[in-house]
């Protein structure tokens, strides 16, 4: 293994100091690429050792590199336990590096950076549960439990240009399912909560706030709405897949690291900026046009620093 590696491995297990993020934030944009190693690596830090560090971590990332600060709440974690990442984890973490870059398909990262989960230790889960339970109204969301599943025909039945209608020509004319995953193969109700029922919610309303909260279906979004949600909920999964973005450009497509990073952090703002959108009762909203329930939940939506297709502009002109 490359000494980058190693130091990577080290600074991922250990931290990054907060208080030294927000600079470390400014020499990577300024293209420092020892700094966007260091960056990629305290975000990995929060997707397998320590996720009570998301919030902090990822609120002086913006600071540095977008040169504001987060106007919204500082998030204090219920506790700062941090886990050992394990050698089978760094394994399988740094063969997904190696085939991301190269563009291997959506659908096998999403399942591989899924199963790293497998692989993180058996405390991981505990410091999650206090990590995620600090986010704004997570612990108010989960205490409804497990949210009933959208209806299909319920969507069906809405009138053109409502919010119930919008989502459900998404649905039907991308042949996506109304849920990502089914939930009882996955087991979700089995969970603690607040995982099981964040973990739920996400499934079946996904592709829902990427019509509410205005990120397109493409390339370049889903990486922007997976910062979204780890804004929002501190989002397990999304950290993981963070991690692994930032990661695979750092080491292996640098000119894409800027970009990419630019993205997620403009997304983490909107996400910590955007009231909670965990709980909200979606079903009494169906029948509403998108702007007006935007409007009643104080959604304004995405401002994408980078037109959301252009990933697939690049690969159409090569």
């Amino acid at each position: 293994m490359s000494d980058e590696r190693t130091l990577f491995e080290a600074r991922a297990q250990s931290g990054v100091a907060v208080s030294d993020i927000c600079e470390t934030a400014r020499r990577a944009r300024a293209g420092d690429e020892a700094a966007c190693r260091a960056l990629a690596a305290a975000f990995a830090h929060c997707a397998f050792a320590a996720p009570s560090k998301i919030a902090a971590t990822y609120d002086a990332a913006a600071d540095g590199w977008l040169g504001c600060v987060v106007k919204a709440p500082a998030i204090a974690a219920f506790s700062e336990g941090v886990s050992q990442i394990s050698t089978a984890l760094w394994r399988d973490f740094w063969a997904l590096v190696d085939g991301a870059a190269p563009g291997i398909g959506a659908g096998e990262i999403t399942t591989r950076t899924a199963a790293l989960g497998g692989l993180l230790a058996s405390d991981f889960r505990e410091h999650a549960i206090d990590a995620i339970s600090a986010f704004p109204g997570v612990l108010d969301a989960a205490g409804q439990g497990i949210p009933p599943r959208f209806q299909l025909a319920d969507l069906a039945a809405c009138p053109e240009g409502s919010l119930g209608h919008t989502f459900y020509r998404l649905i039907v004319d991308n042949n996506f399912d109304l849920e990502v995953l089914d939930r009882d193969v996955l087991g979700l109700s089995g969970l603690p909560q607040p995982l099981g029922y964040v973990n739920a919610r996400v499934l079946q309303s996904h592709d829902l706030w990427h019509i509410t909260a205005g990120y397109e279906t493409t390339k370049l979004h889903e990486v922007a709405i997976s910062a979204f949600q780890l804004a929002q909920f501190g989002h397990t999964y999304s950290a993981m897949f963070l991690a692994v973005v930032t990661a695979s450009t750092a080491f292996r497509a640098q000119p894409a690291f800027a970009l990419l990073t630019e993205l997620i952090l403009t997304a983490w703002v909107h996400g910590r900026t955007t009231p909670p959108m965990l709980g909200i009762n979606w079903e009494s909203l169906w029948h509403l046009p998108t702007d007006e329930v935007r409007a009643r939940c104080g959604i304004a939506p995405y401002q994408s620093p980078y037109p959301a297709d252009l990933a697939e502009q690049l690969e159409t002109a090569a």
